[in-house]
């Protein structure tokens, strides 16, 4: 492994060691200033304060934590990926989707990341939109 390969690996890891402990600062601080969140079977959105708004509404909406988190990174750092499970409840029902009352859910997710300078300058999150409905009783 390359000294830039271990750099992508452990800032991957730390992405979602921030995440889990709920330090969203910590976490924002992991992004480039033009970030780019390619948001599951959605749009996608730049910049820090967009990831920041949309980490608010994810909080109000959701309680999860990442499990059982694999990572991988090319030799050169510059890209990465990263396989999990996300358990959560549904907490505050979110735009355009079912109502919620608490209802928990397990989900197999895939991440893939650009890096930048020590950074995260690209998200994309993918997970079974279908399989979450099923969860929450949709």
């Amino acid at each position: 492994m390359t000294n830039a390969q271990d750099a992508a690996l452990d800032l991957i890891r730390n992405y979602y060691a921030t995440f889990n402990a709920g330090d969203r600062e910590a976490f924002l601080a992991l992004l480039t200033d033009d970030v780019r969140h390619d948001i599951n079977q959605g749009g996608f959105e730049s910049g820090v304060e967009a990831f920041r708004v949309f980490l608010q509404r994810m909080d109000r909406c959701y309680r999860e934590q990442v499990e059982d988190l694999v990572v991988f990174a090319n030799a050169d750092g510059t890209r990465g990926a990263a396989e999990f499970f996300i358990r959560g409840a549904y907490l505050a029902t979110d735009d355009g989707l079912p109502p919620a009352t608490g209802q928990k859910y397990h989900l197999r997710v895939g991440a893939f990341f650009e890096l930048r300078d020590g950074r995260v300058s690209r998200i994309t999150n993918y997970y079974n939109l279908q399989d979450w409905l099923a969860q929450v009783g949709a």
